[in-house]
């Protein structure tokens, strides 16, 4: 453990966009990854909306891949791996709701336990692991998720009525709070505000439709920090206590030298795992980190 003056680094984008089904999430998701991207060759869909991404084909030629039932945690987290190995740099997945309520996902598993409270105990573990590989991923990630009516059980006296009581998101509470933007498409003019922002760019500010631009500022913001620099990379290295530390550091940096990539191997090799190639080492690698 080091304590050490809080900088603020260079980070990938996690964001969410939920609204009702037809008000345009997946068209949303898109344009910010292009204005993030400049490239739609880079940009990768995880479909489980029955294609409904390959409806904007004519905007450029972006991949795509179909995830049909069941939608297990695991399938969505094989899923990710596959476009991060592909160079990948956006991951659009669109959307979690079927991760949470669809065939396969996490109702239906904790159901399949019991369905009693204490059933929580094993599919939040699984919840989270799900949730670990967007977080840790080396890609920016967007997902998308559906909301949907919510309602009250009002009494009153003798009397029980139900009242329409706003829009419930289709995934579980306090997903959003582990974005850094969470945009909320309200109407079908494609109006979006922000429910959760941290990069403060929408947080109190008037309603706006997403366009290219949108993507553009986002990455103006994710690219603000400073990578970590050369004289701290081998103490950070060498503090990995686990692979997926060690990959976490590797990814989050450029790491060009042969020096440097060296240490990786060997710290690699010291947590177990085989070593790297050497003809991976002579390679160069991209801005996000992979060749």
């Amino acid at each position: 453990m080091r304590l050490e003056s809080a900088t603020r680094k260079k980070v990938k984008l996690r964001l969410n966009i939920a609204s009702p089904s037809g008000f345009g999430k997946t068209y949303g998701a898109l344009l910010i990854a292009y204005g993030m991207t400049g490239k739609w060759e880079t940009i990768s869909v995880i479909d489980s909306e029955n294609d409904s991404a390959s409806l904007y084909a004519h905007l450029g030629s972006f991949k795509t891949l179909r995830l049909d039932p069941p939608f297990t945690p695991q399938r969505y987290m094989e899923a990710i791996k596959i476009c991060e190995k592909a160079g990948t740099e956006v991951i659009i997945i669109d959307s979690i709701t079927h991760l949470w309520k669809g065939e396969g996902g996490i109702l239906e598993y904790q159901s399949s336990l019991g369905g009693k409270y204490q059933d929580w105990a094993k599919a939040t573990p699984i919840y989270q692991k799900w949730l670990n590989a967007i977080l840790q991923s080396s890609c920016h990630v967007i997902t998308t998720n559906r909301k949907k009516q919510g309602y009250n059980m009002i009494t009153e006296g003798n009397k029980t009525k139900v009242e329409k009581a706003g829009l419930e998101d289709e995934i579980r509470s306090g997903y959003e709070y582990e974005m850094a933007i969470a945009l909320e498409i309200i109407n079908e003019n494609h109006l979006t505000k922000a429910s959760k922002d941290r990069t403060g760019l929408f947080a109190n500010k008037p309603e706006f439709v997403i366009t290219e631009n949108t993507g553009k500022q986002i990455l103006d913001w994710c690219n603000e920090g400073e990578v970590v620099i050369k004289d701290q990379i081998f103490e950070r290295i060498n503090d990995c206590k686990s692979l997926d530390e060690l990959l976490k550091l590797f990814y989050q940096n450029k790491i060009e030298d042969e020096a440097t990539l060296t240490a990786f191997t060997q710290k690699k090799t010291e947590l177990g795992q085989p070593p790297i190639p050497a003809t991976l080492i002579k390679q160069k690698f991209s801005s996000n980190g992979i060749h």
